[in-house]
């Protein structure tokens, strides 16, 4: 019991301290316990603030000609078509939990590839007339570009391995592509890291434009050994679709998930070095289109006179040993055009010619008593009446002397003599006729 009471008034002792103390001590305490609640208040505060806007961080817009696809802790999350997320408004975890790449899959890009152009300066860049090159001015292949093209086969002359000429052409070409499938450019294609303040678009195509370059070359040189620079100055779309579906197919073997969208040449020339030559060259290559172009104008054009729309079917059954006779006469029957018009005059003469023919043989029955009676006298008419009808029909007529015993002076008429010849006589008629007068 004693050290019970001990124990209670060391108690009061030490509760009997503070109010010995003062107030002051009091005061102080309360400030402090105020103090520590203001500042647990705050910092609660600033948690939430700092939790509330660590998971707004999350919030991530995507735009109209975008799409995104999320990492999560660096894999690709989703699936099917879930892996890719389309334009609006989207929540993924913050970083470095998760990350959204965004790539302007429907933005269309435009790459120009002047790697086969010869050298220009910036003075002729501006200058709007190209600079004339002298043929002694070699082309310099570290500084001019250019690709072969396969020429005419030739047995003269520096030659590929089959025989073959290779010719110089200068190319322009523009590339216009977009990423179709984001998944695949994430995986397959490089894009460098992107530093604070840069735009993934434009990291992009700096970290691309020397792949594709280098795709669009290797198409170009490929594709342009198949051609004569003839074929590569006239047939553009010819070489423009092969360089696309070269390139097309290497950017599908290596799963780029680019899409060309075009590709085709501003431009392609012949060296300037021998401008003078190419420009004689092509034009005598148009004159001469031009001249085939017109003569099978006017063939077709003979031709549908002669025999109308038959013309050909009837040209080409001539050349037929399959036809028979026949078949090419019915085929004949009913030509249209001059070759109507002439086989319709040759059947009348021919009638003209048989009714003739039928005539003359029946006066020769008629005339066949007669000259069984009368021989002598049945041909000298015979002969007389011929003689009537030669000269009748002749246009000239020279009568000859009979010589002494059948021999003397020979005389030889040409029969097919010029018609310029018969008016000659006519001519010095007219002179003579004007001299008369002239002296009357």
């Amino acid at each position: 019991m004693a050290e019970k009471d001990s124990r209670q008034n060391e108690d009061l002792n030490l509760g009997a301290g503070p109010t010995s103390a003062g107030p002051e001590l009091d005061a102080a305490g309360r400030s402090l316990a105020g103090a520590l609640r203001i500042s647990f208040v705050a910092l609660k505060i600033i948690m939430l603030v700092l939790i509330i806007a660590f998971l707004a961080s999350g919030l991530k817009m995507v735009g109209p000609d975008e799409r995104a696809i999320v990492l999560h802790f660096g894999k690709i999350r989703g699936v099917g078509e879930g892996r890719v997320l389309g334009p609006g408004p989207h929540w993924i975890l913050p970083y470095p939990i998760q990350e959204m790449i965004k790539i302007p899959a429907e933005k269309l890009v435009t790459l120009p590839v002047n790697s086969f152009w010869y050298f220009q300066s910036q003075r002729e860049l501006v200058s709007k007339t190209p600079r004339q090159v002298p043929i002694h001015e070699p082309l310099n292949p570290s500084r001019d570009g250019y690709c072969l093209t396969r020429g005419e086969r030739t047995g003269r002359g520096l030659t590929g391995s089959d025989g073959s000429d290779y010719n110089i052409v200068h190319s322009k070409w523009q590339l216009t592509y977009k990423v179709d499938d984001i998944e695949r450019f994430f995986r397959n294609v490089y894009v460098e890291e992107i530093m604070p303040g840069d735009v993934y678009f434009d990291s992009m195509t700096r970290s691309i434009e020397p792949l594709l370059k280098f795709l669009v070359e290797d198409a170009v040189v490929t594709a342009m050994v198949n051609y004569t620079i003839d074929e590569a100055l006239e047939s553009r779309d010819r070489i423009q679709r092969h360089v696309r579906t070269l390139l097309e197919r290497k950017l599908r073997d290596i799963e780029s998930g680019i899409e060309v969208i075009s590709i085709y040449p501003l431009d392609i020339t012949y060296p300037r070095q021998v401008n003078e030559a190419f420009a004689a060259a092509v034009s005598v290559s148009q004159e001469s289109s031009s001249e085939i172009t017109n003569a099978r104008t006017a063939a077709q054009t003979i031709l549908n006179e002669t025999a109308g729309p038959l013309a050909r079917i009837l040209l080409d059954s001539l050349h037929d040993p399959n036809m028979t006779e026949l078949e090419k006469e019915r085929l004949w029957e009913n030509v249209p055009g001059q070759a109507g018009k002439i086989i319709a005059e040759a059947r009348a003469y021919r009638g003209e010619i048989v009714q003739i023919v039928k005539a003359r043989a029946e006066y020769m029955k008629h005339l066949l008593p007669e000259y069984a009676k009368y021989p002598k006298l049945v041909i000298q008419r015979i002969y007389q009446d011929t003689m009537q009808e030669v000269f009748e029909n002749a246009a000239e007529k020279l009568i000859a002397p009979p010589t002494e015993g059948g021999k003397g002076r020979q005389i030889r008429i040409q029969t097919n003599r010029s018609p310029l010849l018969k008016k000659e006589p006519e001519k010095q008629t007219d002179a003579e006729q004007k001299t008369g007068r002239q002296t009357d």
